[in-house]
């Protein structure tokens, strides 16, 4: 039997996954009590909320996939905000600004994650708001234990936070220092906020349940908080990467204008399974797209992690992407040919391109004239990153969501309440040619992307991960690790990956390097200097450095669940019963 670096989880009860031990107990308990997949998905994001603060935030973004047994559906949830109504590309123009900046106020976007676990509630959930709340209200309250990267982020941010921004210095930084591993931290005005949306809640509902989520709903973007966070923009100058200082584009009208929406999944059969992604608001399309590419090629027959399924991998992954830059964008504000993208034809043309020997240095997008690429622009190749959960019931329903935004990188705490804005907007584009181009109301597009997969008509599987433009490069060779290659779900995620970074970043700078290839040094050096050879630029990155992955497998025939979670970072954890 092949090592595993963590046993499969197993039960028939429940089973939950999420980027923290402590998010995942707490989601696994409401499972216990009688929640379901929704309430135990809702209550492991705002523990999140508290626990990664430098990754993820309550005034974020989350595109979420769940499969309802009762109604033996697929549907997904928009939870990504829009730009203010004052957010123009004459605005930046006007103040010298060549890209959107990647923090203080002009980047922020409405938060989209708050109402969208309210909306996904109201219609599916179980349980109160303040009841799924609870556990993150206990966590911020009583504190938690700082673990190991947390402590290593706020080392990064420790400078900025005693110079520029005093509030985040006071809540992550007690007495002036780095809180030591082990320490505990608190943020109990984040407690006594969301303590208050609880009591909002307790008293709207004495009209009926969706009243009371609707009266929390309103406290959020209507009431207190909406006006607490316009108020502080407005009379708080911060300080971006271009060295300016502005207020907020937000408003009163923003805030009080948004609704999440359910939306249906983009979906593709890859070997007999239905594989359903988030729409072109996300870059959840881009795996569909590697899919139809590599189904035409045999990849057992290849090897698994050998020189000809990686090179195959990483040329699929170069194409889907080019078409991710030529084309996505929120279809609100976009004509996204998306049927065509993702059809099969549009794959089996589109794989004549891939030259077995050689590595391209194009982006080429499909009906468009290749472009030769550059290096650039200064900025590295580090990304935002964020979370993932899973969760399952015992009747089948499944839910997969990578929230992600308002972290504490970018922005500084807001007084009073206890976290940061967003910062998402960084994401779009000043030039007016570029297919995401800055528009007033406009969606950016995320690389957040979670997965739910359906087997003849039954649930299979729900997977993710946390890692910005890797995420769907990290998470399909998860995915092909088990369906290709037969591992089970903890062996799928240990495998050593790859990444490709060939093409323009979504993140802030936005750059780019092209024929780079990212591998962990358990893929053979052999392989590494062949791909080499075939004209990849590999980078050898640390042991144990990339995917983050998440995944739950449900056999509905026996209702047993496999849970799992890659051991990188450490605090991800499957719990079940």
């Amino acid at each position: 039997m092949a090592f595993t670096t963590r046993p499969v989880v197993m039960g028939t009860h429940g089973m939950v996954t999420s980027s923290h031990y402590l998010a995942s107990e707490a989601g696994h308990h409401a499972l216990k009590q009688g929640g379901n997949a929704i309430d135990a998905g809702a209550t492991m994001f705002f523990c999140l909320t508290v626990l990664k603060p430098y990754i993820i935030g309550i005034t974020g973004e989350t595109p979420i996939l769940v499969y309802l047994a009762d109604e033996e559906k697929v549907i997904a949830v928009n939870g990504q905000g829009p730009m203010p109504a004052a957010a123009t590309i004459g605005w930046f123009e006007d103040h010298g600004y060549p890209l959107i900046p990647e923090d203080g106020f002009t980047p922020a976007v409405v938060p989209g994650s708050f109402d969208a676990w309210l909306t996904l509630l109201d219609e599916y959930g179980t349980m109160s708001l303040g009841r799924v709340m609870e556990p993150a209200i206990r966590l911020a309250s009583e504190g938690f234990p700082v673990y190991q990267t947390l402590r290593s982020r706020l080392m990064d941010f420790a400078e900025r936070y005693l110079k520029e921004w005093p509030t985040s210095a006071e809540l992550y930084l007690p007495d002036g220092k780095v809180p030591k591993i082990g320490q505990i931290l608190r943020n109990p005005d984040w407690a006594q906020t969301f303590t208050m949306v609880a009591e909002a809640e307790r008293l709207g509902k004495k009209a009926g349940r969706s009243a009371g989520i609707d009266a929390a709903r309103d406290f959020f973007y209507r009431g207190p908080i909406a006006n607490a966070i316009i108020d502080f923009m407005q009379t708080y100058k911060c300080r971006d990467v271009y060295d300016q200082e502005h207020h907020g584009l937000m408003t009163l009208d923003d805030f009080a204008n948004y609704r999440a929406r359910f939306e249906d999944p983009v979906t593709v059969n890859y070997r007999g399974y239905d594989v359903h992604k988030c729409d072109t608001w996300t870059q959840g399309p881009v795996m569909l797209q590697q899919l139809n590419l590599l189904e035409g090629y045999d990849l057992e027959t290849m090897g698994h992690n050998s020189t000809e399924y990686l090179h195959t991998y990483i040329e699929c992954a170069k194409l889907a992407f080019a078409d991710r830059e030529q084309y996505y964008a929120d279809p609100d504000y976009a004509e996204v040919p998306l049927k065509r993208l993702i059809s099969k034809r549009y794959a089996y043309e589109r794989k004549e391109l891939i030259d077995p020997d050689r590595a391209s240095m194009e982006l080429r997008p499909g009906g468009m004239t290749p472009i030769r690429m550059e290096e650039g622009p200064e900025g590295g190749d580090e990304e935002g990153d964020t979370v993932h959960l899973d969760a399952v019931d015992s009747t089948g329903n499944m839910i997969s969501a990578t929230p992600s935004g308002g972290w504490i990188r970018t922005s500084p705490v807001i007084p009073g309440l206890g976290f940061p804005m967003g910062t998402r907007g960084m994401m779009l584009h000043l030039d007016h040619d570029h297919v995401e181009k800055l528009e007033p109301g406009k969606k950016p597009s995320t690389t957040l992307t979670p997965s739910l997969v359906m087997r003849a008509g039954e649930p299979y599987m729900v997977f993710g991960t946390p890692g910005g433009d890797r995420q769907d490069q990290w998470s399909l060779q998860f995915f092909l690790n088990h369906i290709d290659f037969g591992m089970n779900v903890q062996l799928a995620l240990d495998q050593p990956t790859v990444h490709s970074s060939h093409f323009p970043g979504s993140f802030w700078p936005h750059a780019v390097f092209p024929g780079r290839v990212y591998a962990e040094p358990r893929i053979s050096s052999d392989t590494i200097e062949a791909l080499r050879e075939k004209g990849h630029e590999v980078i050898v990155s640390p042991p144990w450095s990339h995917g983050r992955c998440l995944a739950i497998r449900y056999d509905p025939e026996t209702g047993v669940m496999y849970g799992g979670a890659s051991p990188r970072t450490g605090a991800p954890y499957a719990i079940g019963w």
